[in-house]
């Protein structure tokens, strides 16, 4: 990972590290206070802060993106508190190599010192190799700190959850990314060759990776430029860098979350954004159209119906036209989600209708409008005294639907927003019209 420091003035190298390694590496911090960024952990009200000043490390899982200083902590903290620094990564490791760990861990325990293990990428292990952690946690033989990029509650085991405390990192901000290109220009004696606004741009293609940031400046002080490059001159002298997204992976997920609360929120300029952001990274636009559709059903519903026509004509013309050209139908259908008057009532009646469906079970309608295919059928009552509508004055019979053991129910409630303003209206009339032809049969009956 990124090592990442707060000072002006380059730190002193390790023996270790040799002149020409890369720059991360030679900028690498000696203590936590010179980690940037990640204050809210390594001060001193953070919890790495204190169990520091304690000398007293639990085991932990260190969340956060890439390049924001996982690795950097676990090392410093192994120093700081006195253990001997292990490290193993998910992604070359086996049941071998944690057999080795945690044997060389225990021998140095029986000679009265403790192990700090680092596990990085912790999360590509799968669940039984995470068990296998367990007891040498327990016992003490190792003090586990795992790194990973991805969400801890659907990545590790409970168990190992349990007996770890999460901390997340965060990504890097544009204060701590521009103390490290000023760190960097001490360490080679030079500033980077760039004007203000490609310095700008520079930590702005960064996206909190403090690791990114230094390889790209390393390339920068690499070659002899005639004159400070300019924003468009950068871009075209380094690579862009691709948005990090993982389509089956938290980020996945929270963009996804991002765009549908932006619509349901009626905010169209903030829909577009995440839009963008998961077009441009490289996501299905199907699937984006999916979920599009989905949020016209459950978020506008009959406030404005043709919400779902534009999504499925969208899917339509994207179908028909493909990248890049179909993806403006499907930043028309988001639009106009966006922008369509709201309601949640279709989506609460389908919710409250499935739950008394249930809770009911197999009640019969009611006689009157029940099939009647045979002769027998009729004889026992069925379809008897059925009303058609479209006989009945305004087309409306009023008859009851509704099973003899339910009573009525109000599973429905348009919003009052859009066309369900109009259903609202044409609803309460059809109440209205049922409370006068009962009072009227009431009075009928009562006449008899």
């Amino acid at each position: 990972m990124a090592d990442l420091f707060a000072g002006m003035e380059p730190a002193p190298l390790p023996s270790t590290v040799p002149v020409d390694a890369p720059l991360a590496d030679r900028l690498r911090p000696a203590q936590l206070s010179e980690v940037v960024g990640q204050d809210h952990l390594t001060g001193p009200e953070g919890a790495i802060g204190r169990m520091v000043a304690a000398q007293r490390l639990s085991s932990m899982i260190l969340w956060g993106p890439p390049g924001t200083g996982k690795t950097t902590i676990a090392r410093l903290l192994a120093a700081a508190v006195g253990l001997r620094f292990a490290s193993i990564s998910a992604v070359f490791s086996g049941v071998a190599d944690l057999k080795k760990v945690f044997a060389e861990a225990r021998e140095h325990s029986r000679m009265g010192q403790r192990t700090l293990l680092f596990v990085d990428e912790i999360h590509r292990f799968n669940r039984a190799q995470q068990d296998g952690f367990l007891p040498f946690v327990e016992d003490g033989t190792v003090t586990l700190v795992g790194a990973t990029t991805e969400n801890p509650s659907f990545e590790l085991n409970a168990a190992l959850l349990s007996r770890a405390q999460v901390l997340i990192l965060h990504r890097l901000g544009q204060t701590a990314l521009e103390q490290l290109l000023t760190r960097a220009e001490a360490e080679m004696e030079r500033p980077l060759p760039l004007q203000s606004a490609a310095r700008e741009a520079l930590i702005a293609s960064a996206d909190g990776d403090g690791r990114f940031l230094l390889n790209q400046a390393e390339t920068l002080f690499a070659v002899d430029l005639p004159e400070p490059l300019d924003a468009a001159g950068l871009s075209a002298f380094l690579q862009r860098r691709v948005a990090v997204y993982d389509k089956d992976r938290e980020g996945h997920y929270n963009l996804i979350s991002a765009l549908h609360k932006s619509i349901r929120g009626s905010d169209p300029q903030a829909a577009l954004y995440y839009l963008a952001r998961m077009l441009t990274a490289g996501e299905e636009p199907l699937y984006l159209l999916r979920r599009l559709t989905r949020t016209a059903i459950e978020d506008i519903g009959l406030a404005d119906p043709q919400a779902l026509n534009q999504c499925l004509a969208a899917k339509d013309a994207y179908e028909f036209l493909g990248s890049p050209e179909g993806e403006l139908a499907i930043v028309q259908a988001c639009l106009y989600l966006a922008t369509a008057p709201k309601s949640n009532a279709a989506y609460k009646a389908q919710k409250q209708a499935w739950r008394i469906a249930k809770e009911t079970g197999s009640l019969m309608p009611p006689a009157n409008i029940l099939n009647a295919p045979t002769k027998l059928m009729k004889q026992i009552g069925y379809g008897a005294n059925y009303q058609y509508d479209h006989d009945a004055e305004g087309g409306f019979s009023g008859a009851n639907y509704w099973p003899d053991e339910l009573p009525p129910q109000d599973f429905y409630a348009p919003s009052g927003r859009g066309l369900e303003k109009r259903i609202a209206e044409r609803m309460a009339w059809w109440d209205e019209r049922r409370r006068a032809l009962r009072d009227q049969d009431g009075e009928v009956g009562d006449r008899g």
